[in-house]
């Protein structure tokens, strides 16, 4: 077996969009989506850890890759930004 037939995996274009505005970023089927993340997040010029991307309804891991989602040529991946909060207000005895 040769090197050479890792490196002729296909490529796929991933599309990530983020209110309105869209990338494409060019990824192996085997590729973590961590990588991915990074480099949407500085792309959108976001902080690391900043979004949250979700593909058909679920959310996205880092650990995840394109070929475990079952992911083509041509998806679209949506990143949204973390919310920070936004739990029950604690109850206040008066």
């Amino acid at each position: 077996m040769s090197q050479e037939a890792e490196d002729v995996k296909p490529k796929l274009n991933l599309n990530i969009n983020h209110e309105g505005s869209q990338i494409t970023v060019k990824v192996k089927a085997n590729m973590k989506f961590a990588k991915i993340f990074a480099a949407a997040e500085q792309r959108f010029q976001k902080e690391p850890g900043t979004f949250k991307f979700v593909y058909e309804n679920q959310r996205v891991q880092p650990d995840d890759t394109p070929a475990e989602l079952g992911m083509e040529d041509g998806d679209q991946i949506d990143a949204f930004l973390q919310q920070v909060g936004g739990g029950p207000r604690p109850i206040r005895n008066s």
